[in-house]
C-alpha cells in the first residue's frame, strides 16, 4: 500500500486537471507506484507468493487502463508512455 502523503504527490504529479483524481493517467501513475513498492517487496522477500499474485493482478490492471486510454485518445496514451517511461 502506498502511503497516503505518497499517493496524493503522485496524483498531483499526474492530474489533467485540478480536482482530478480518475483521469486513465492518474490511475495508471497510481498503480504503477504501487507496482514499484511491490516489486520492491517480492524482490527482498521471494516467497511471498500472495504478494505476487497481487502483483500480477496491478499489471493487469494497469494493462487494461492503458488499453482503454489508447482506444479513446491515442495522443494522450503516447504522452502517458513518454512520461512514465512505460513500452
Amino acid at each position: 500500500m502506498l502511503a497516503t502523503k505518497k499517493k496524493q504527490a503522485v496524483i498531483k504529479k499526474n492530474q489533467v486537471h485540478e480536482k482530478d483524481t480518475g483521469s486513465p493517467e492518474v490511475q495508471v501513475a497510481v498503480i504503477s507506484a504501487q507496482i514499484d513498492e511491490l516489486a520492491k517487496h517480492l524482490k527482498k522477500h521471494k516467497k511471498d507468493n500472495h504478494s505476487r499474485r497481487g502483483l500480477i493482478k496491478m499489471v493487469a490492471d494497469r494493462r487494461t487502463h492503458l488499453k482503454f486510454l489508447e482506444r479513446k485518445d491515442k495522443s494522450r496514451y503516447n504522452a502517458l508512455l513518454k512520461k512514465m517511461d512505460l513500452s
